[in-house]
């Protein structure tokens, strides 16, 4: 028992990070991290989730859910960039629980993270998909049906507005129009075409190389914050303050039980959109292939959480002062917010589908990109397969571990629909902060001499306040989420028990 906690010396960790012979290219400046962070962040939470979470949980009150996701996210980095410049190597969460926590803990973190993102971008990609359908569309461009939308979906052909996803939402809206479902054209559909294609794209360019993939996402990057910026300036001009009243719509609980708005549904709004968030968490995986990780990891993880956080904050509130809350329960909130200007932000409707499009790409990039390095570091520790651990003689990428992870988040964006992904993957990252908060009080104390080229402040005011805002927007999901999680936690103990322990090269030390 005492083995399973064993753990690994940080200057091991610290020789693997020295040691560039075989080990990963460093090649990523501190430019490059905040736009990859930045890449992460703005992507479905912006563009697809915001508008559910006011909808259904928060109305106007949706600003202060990404408040209390960005103040927890802000301790959090804090956390974070205390680790990562002090342990430059890849691995994330995972490389910090196994110096601190020990081998168990780590194996825990490790198998969370796949679920973080090998989710992740399967969720995004089925969002990213809905965006390039619409812009298709504009250029009279359809695609079948049946290739659309996830495994088994219901697809019906709405007059005068085509394909869309039969729910309950679609059903009272029919029955408003006095429109039979039994007489309108119906598919079934069998896979999400346009997100398995952008895995692959994307896969492959991760292949060839981590600066041309930098390269790509700081393009995207740009195209999505100009759109952003666009829609912030010219979006505060139609804002009618009626819209924010009442700002904290009151309590209610459905026949069914479930609860909306009033505080707590701030503090699940804030669980639900915490998949905005993620993105901080991805730059700490790049810590082996940045050019000066000591020094441009925290600038990485804290700059890009910053400059996101303030964004989302104003877009939610232009967005929720043009459209009333109750209306937003769509997937595409920001398009709708334009919609409702009329023809004065007309002219902005293709640029923020094209923005939309830019955005889910480079999260998809950044989330193909954090997997694969998680794999690398857990291969190299004897924990999986030593070919997980490959590096390619010409790219210097961890390329095999890149090729399954395409493969699989592939699968899954093809056949399974956006909320299931989305809310694995929210419950998984907050469970990895809570973990990496716990840690750095417990390194403090055991190994205070450490060098610390960047120190969390008001330790342990910091990590405890950061542990503790993140499980309560765990606390705030869903039920179904939470047994979800516990299944495929039980499948990683059962994989470690059955193969990692075994191989370990920490437990021969």
């Amino acid at each position: 028992m005492r083995n399973l906690f064993k753990v690994k010396p940080l200057e091991h960790l610290h020789a693997e990070a020295a040691d560039t012979s075989k080990g990963l290219k460093r090649t990523l400046t501190a430019t490059n991290l905040i736009s990859l962070g930045i890449g992460a962040i703005i992507g479905t939470g912006i563009f697809v989730l915001t508008g559910t979470a006011a909808a259904v949980h928060a109305g106007p009150a949706l600003v202060l859910a990404f408040i209390l996701s960005g103040v927890g996210c802000a301790f959090a980095g804090l956390c974070y960039a205390e680790y990562a410049s002090m342990i430059p190597i890849s691995g994330s969460a995972y490389a910090y629980s196994y110096s601190t926590l020990g081998e168990f803990i780590a194996w825990i973190i490790g198998w969370d993270l796949i679920l973080e993102y090998l989710f992740g971008a399967s969720t995004v990609a089925v969002g990213w998909s809905g965006y390039f359908i619409s812009i298709l569309k504009d250029f009279g461009i359809y695609l079948p049906p049946e290739f659309t939308a996830s495994t088994g979906t219901k697809l019906i052909n709405v007059p005068n507005e085509g394909w869309q996803a039969l729910n309950t939402s679609l059903t009272d809206k029919l029955a408003a129009a006095a429109i039979d479902i039994n007489t309108v054209e119906s598919v079934t559909a069998l896979f999400n075409f346009p997100a398995v294609l952008i895995i692959s794209i994307l896969t492959v360019l991760l292949v060839i190389g981590i600066k041309e993939s930098a390269n790509f996402n700081n393009i995207i990057v740009i195209i999505k914050l100009i759109v952003i910026v666009l829609f912030i300036v010219f979006g505060f001009q139609y804002v009618s303050s009626e819209n924010w009243v009442p700002f904290i719509p009151e309590r209610i609980i459905d026949v069914d039980g479930r609860g909306h708005y009033g505080w707590f549904g701030i503090v699940t709004a804030a669980g639900v959109i915490f998949f905005a968030y993620i993105g901080f968490d991805a730059v700490s995986t790049l810590a082996q292939e940045a050019k000066n990780p000591q020094r441009d990891m925290p600038k990485g993880i804290l700059g890009s959480l910053l400059v996101c956080t303030v964004l989302y904050i104003l877009v939610s509130l232009v967005m929720t002062g043009i459209v009333n809350y109750k209306e937003l329960n769509v997937p595409a909130p920001i398009a709708l917010a334009i919609d409702k200007t009329g023809a004065a932000l007309e002219w902005l409707r293709f640029p923020v589908k094209l923005g939309a499009i830019a955005g889910l790409s480079s999260v998809i990039l950044v989330m193909l990109m954090g997997q694969p390095r998680i794999f690398f570091s857990m291969a190299k520790d004897g924990l999986l397969p030593s070919s997980f651990a490959k590096v390619h003689p010409r790219y210097q990428t961890p390329y095999v571990t890149t090729i399954i992870t395409g493969i699989v988040a592939a699968f899954f964006a093809g056949v399974l629909p956006i909320n299931i992904l989305g809310e694995l993957v929210s419950i998984g990252t907050l469970f990895a902060f809570v973990i990496v908060c716990i840690g750095i009080i417990v390194l403090r104390k055991s190994r205070p001499d450490l060098p610390r080229p960047f120190k969390t402040p008001l330790v342990p005011l910091v990590p405890i306040l950061g542990a503790l805002i993140c499980f309560a927007q765990m606390v705030g999901l869903p039920m179904d989420t939470w047994l979800r999680l516990i299944i495929w936690m039980i499948l990683g103990i059962s994989i470690y028990f059955f193969y990692g322990i075994k191989h370990s090269k920490v437990q021969k030390l």
